[in-house]
């Protein structure tokens, strides 16, 4: 039965949309919900196809916040946020992950004494400069409920002192994998198209700021790009793609014959070539723990992760070290199998029964 209590959920880039997604039916059925897109994300194969192929309602409200340097995009999230709250005044604000859409929502509604609600609360990799780990910290001290996805994270926030408002609710990445995995297998025309074969190529994802921000790092990527050994699809970011053109090294990696690079691939496809793919080389928090869940070996292009149970899973963390990459394509993790249930229960169930519960007690 639906309750007169407004929940507004904020999101603006490709993991808050996964993550939305297994939400929004039991969101919707139990609350007025309505979705704010910041517009962090606003290139349409990075946001529109996103509603598309998963099925959420489109977006209430659409800020149309995009680009710029972290300060001044969240500075201008936050003013349009405020506005929007102000008007609704909603009893939850939910937010999800660790994006400038995060912190932006978490800030807007704390200062307006509305209760915030962090879907992946807890999460830590422990390096201080990285801005998606300064915005899940500030998220986390600003929330007054916390959904964890692992044991891992709850840790994580009793360590800081956190006590409160803690709900181990499982992953809904993990949910929203499971609820697809046949249309995923099914899903081949990308390899037809691409001129790929099962198990006979790597995909590649590369955007985080450490990794394409500096010459060096791209200089570094091409040369174990040229000397990897296998073919590689690389559907480009539209970040990544401006800092190869900005250091002139664009052309040199189109011309990698092994090398397929592409435009970015919408959800279901980029899905598809990890499930297809011999290996899955990334610096993303979310594909490396989609690959485990569809039991695809992950070389992490990073120091640390997030995800720290993954590295008993199937994942391996390689930063940009040539030989640890090599070496990692030549003798690839196993991979075991995970379970998306918590206490034989949905992470989406979990949520929306707790926050049943929370604006009972309001």
């Amino acid at each position: 039965m639906r309750t007169s209590f407004q929940i507004i959920s904020v999101v603006g880039a490709r993991p808050q949309f996964i993550k939305l997604a297994p939400l929004t039916k039991g969101l919707s059925r139990r609350y007025r919900h309505v979705i704010v897109h910041t517009g962090q994300h606003y290139d349409d194969n990075m946001s529109d196809v996103f509603f598309q192929q998963l099925e959420i309602p489109a977006a209430d409200i659409n800020l149309h916040v995009g680009g710029g340097r972290h300060g001044a995009m969240t500075g201008r999230m936050l003013t349009k946020l405020e506005r929007v709250f102000v008007d609704r005044k909603p009893d939850m604000v939910l937010i999800y992950g660790d994006t400038n859409s995060t912190l932006a929502g978490a800030l807007a509604a704390a200062k307006l004494g509305i209760p915030v609600g962090h879907v992946e609360a807890g999460l830590r990799s422990f390096v201080d400069n990285m801005p998606e780990e300064i915005n899940r910290r500030v998220a986390d001290q600003l929330s007054q409920l916390l959904f964890c996805p692992t044991t891992v994270s709850i840790n994580n926030l009793k360590a800081e002192g956190v006590r409160k408002g803690i709900v181990r609710s499982g992953d809904l990445m993990y949910e929203l994998l499971a609820n697809s995995r046949s249309l995923i297998k099914k899903n081949k025309a990308f390899l037809s198209q691409h001129g790929l074969t099962p198990n006979d190529f790597v995909l590649l994802t590369l955007h985080r700021a450490a990794n394409v921000d500096s010459e060096q790092n791209l200089l570094r990527i091409l040369d174990i790009l040229g000397d990897l050994g296998t073919n590689v699809l690389f559907p480009i970011h539209p970040r990544t793609r401006h800092r190869f053109r900005k250091f002139r090294l664009l052309k040199t990696l189109l011309n990698i014959d092994h090398v397929k690079v592409v435009e970015p691939m919408g959800y279901l496809d980029t899905l598809s070539a990890a499930f297809y793919a011999r290996a899955v080389m990334t610096d993303s928090g979310g594909l490396q723990k989609e690959a485990v869940f569809l039991q695809t070996p992950v070389l992490t292009l990073r120091n640390e992760t997030e995800w720290l149970e993954t590295l008993k899973m199937g994942n391996r963390l390689v930063g940009l070290s040539k030989h640890s990459i090599i070496e990692g394509i030549r003798s690839l993790p196993k991979v075991s199998k995970v379970d998306h249930r918590v206490r034989d229960k949905k992470p989406s169930s979990i949520i929306v029964e707790e926050l049943a519960r929370f604006l009972r007690g309001k």
